[in-house]
């Protein structure tokens, strides 16, 4: 790790060689992106532990304690940023003991701060969206006014944007829209399975057994067959539930 350097010079002490091999232990649980991100975390409790002369291995709980004042009142991160790499430390301590090299957590019974339901953060106002389209604008690069455009347009997320093709894109009778594979799975999931009994768009008011999704023309999220007068239900616009009327079904079919 990067705060314990070890020259090829000197012999590297014993509870260092300790500590590399927990550390090691800890990140192989992990893979891919996910690694590289507790990585990080953990490095920063390290960096904490050198500049306090404090071995981590012989870590008490209030040490700890002094490490989350530390993120909060200096470092002065989000309640969310503060229990992730909180996360990190008591993880790390909980291989530790179950590889026997601690017999006991000392991050076991550390108050963790409370993380609100809702994001704190907030949108970007009208004239910083104006900005940052005439900023992106003026990019000698063409895909970074695209990119902005997508994100605070058509409301797309960054990795909906980046997974569009020029084919998803068409107009409406107002705005624009994407058709993107993700997007239209992320609006159908939420708007096309109302819980029961909310209104329906269909003609039934009381369930038959084995109702689903299913129609003649699609088998329907459940895979469970229609009943057998589903001859008179209404035919779907889309690929999606009986009679959805949602625009998001109508460009996945």
């Amino acid at each position: 790790m990067a705060a314990f350097p070890a020259s090829a010079s000197t012999v590297v002490p014993t509870d260092q060689l300790v500590l590399r091999a927990a550390v090691y232990a800890f990140l192989g649980r992990y893979r891919g992106q996910t690694r590289v991100h507790t990585d990080s975390d953990l490095r920063v409790f390290l960096r904490w532990c050198t500049d306090q002369v404090l071995n981590p291995l012989a870590a008490a709980r209030v040490d700890i304690e002094r490490y989350v004042r530390w993120l909060q009142d200096v470092r002065r991160y989000q309640a969310s940023t503060v229990s992730r790499r909180l996360s990190v430390v008591v993880g790390f301590y909980r291989v530790c003991v179950i590889d026997a090299i601690l017999d006991h957590s000392p991050a076991d019974y550390v108050r963790r701060p409370t993380v609100p339901a809702e994001s704190p953060t907030l949108g970007l106002g009208h004239l910083q969206f104006e900005a940052l389209l005439t900023t992106a604008r003026l990019s000698s690069n063409p895909n970074d006014f695209a990119l902005v455009a997508l994100l605070g347009l058509l409301g797309l997320r960054i990795f909906e944007a980046c997974g569009a093709n020029i084919a998803d894109l068409g107009e409406g009778t107002a705005t624009g829209y994407c058709a993107c594979a993700a997007r239209a799975a992320r609006s159908c999931s939420s708007r096309c399975h109302p819980r029961w009994p909310e209104p329906s768009t269909g003609p039934p008011t009381t369930a038959p057994a084995g109702r689903s999704c299913a129609t003649h023309s699609a088998g329907g999220w459940t895979d469970t067959p229609p009943p057998a007068d589903s001859s008179t239900w209404p035919r779907p616009q889309g690929s999606g539930c009986r009679g959805c009327i949602h625009t998001c079904c109508a460009t996945r079919s």
